[in-house]
């Protein structure tokens, strides 16, 4: 059996604010998480764990490295000799957050041909289809009157999902298991919805987490926004500076700013959420736990723990996210309060 451990050590601190909260190897990118690629790749002969406490007899490889068929086996071959590189290169990976969007497109194309599908049998459906070959809907989807155009790039609609009326969606695209696009909501490759997410308006380019919401109309374009977040109604990000020149990130109080490219909208980290009509410069960061709200533009750079332009109180802000999740039923665990009380105390004491 192959045994890996998928280590945050040496890429967290560039994907921030992303990296703090979730595991790197449980980036979405494309149809599935980085663990999930391997487990795919590996077979049922494969036990993959991103614990770093659970590290004995295992292969340890970056979790920013993004396995595919041609080169899984020659990774892991690399990783199980002693005195690997640290700055070993020769291997696809991802470094910052804006990369995530960048690569999406391939990857949507490339897990829509690997991944094992559970297709619904079922006549779909009142809407048009274009390109149906390359479109799998999952069983239990819900799709009505809804355009799904994969001339473009496959689209993939996951178990129990919902596509409602109006919708306009081009490919590449993948909606995740029970996650909803509302009415009238119009949507561009190349874009990747978490599971049970919820989305409007209009949206490009942009990798949403688990359980966010951006429902109501707005544009979100080359963006990457984290699990539990909300967007309020008529958010807007820019994506692109009116002088064309290229989009400088700080993704951290601690680091300088890094050339992002010519297109990057907004970075999101976990349990943040706007208040409406927020609108955000190009190459803006908001880091976890924040509630963005207050009269015009927000600073590019949005500190963790940040309420309005204050600090938010601990205590308030895990009340605050418990709320949310009762919303859809879940809880919040005693180690999320706990990696979150670690982010808090770290603040307090290096800013």
């Amino acid at each position: 059996m192959t045994r890996l451990y998928l280590s945050d050590a040496a890429c967290a601190s560039t994907l921030r604010p992303l990296s703090l909260t979730t595991n790197v190897s449980d980036f979405r990118l494309g149809i599935t998480t980085i663990k999930e690629k391997w487990q795919y790749l590996l077979g049922n002969d494969s036990d993959v764990s991103s614990n770093s406490r659970d590290t004995k007899d295992r292969i340890t490889i970056p979790a920013n490295i993004i396995p595919t068929a041609q080169d899984f086996r020659q990774i892991i071959d690399t990783y199980a000799k002693e005195n690997v590189p640290t700055a070993t290169t020769s291997f696809l990976q991802f470094n910052y957050p804006w990369e995530l969007f960048q690569l999406n497109d391939h990857f949507i194309r490339s897990d829509f041909f690997s991944i094992p599908k559970n297709q619904s049998p079922m006549e779909i459906l009142q809407g048009q289809l274009i390109a149906p070959e390359q479109i799998i809907i999952e069983a239990g989807a819900q799709i009505s009157h809804a355009v799904l155009n994969a001339s473009t790039g496959p689209i993939y609609i996951g178990k129990n999902a919902v596509v409602m009326e109006g919708a306009t969606i081009r490919g590449p695209f993948v909606l995740g298991e029970g996650a909803v696009v509302k009415m009238g909501a119009r949507i561009y490759g190349a874009t990747t919805i978490g599971k049970h997410s919820i989305v409007g308006g209009e949206i490009k380019n942009s990798i949403i987490g688990d359980y966010s919401a951006k429902s109501h109309d707005g544009y979100l374009g080359d963006s990457v926004i984290g699990h539990w977040c909300n967007l309020g109604a008529g958010t807007t990000s820019s994506n692109m500076k009116n002088n064309a020149s290229e989009v400088a990130v700080t993704l951290a109080y601690d680091m300088l700013p890094e050339i992002a490219g010519l297109k990057c909208g907004l970075i999101m980290g976990d349990y943040s959420k706007t208040a409406i009509n927020t609108s955000f410069n190009t190459g803006t960061t908001v880091g976890v736990c924040c509630n963005v709200f207050g009269n015009g533009i927000p600073p590019k750079y949005i500190n963790h723990f940040t309420w309005g332009l204050t600090a938010y109180d601990f205590d308030k802000a895990i009340r605050d996210i418990s709320r949310w999740m009762h919303l859809k039923k879940k809880e919040i665990s005693k180690e999320q309060i706990e990696q979150l009380k670690n982010i808090f105390q770290h603040l307090q004491t290096s800013t």
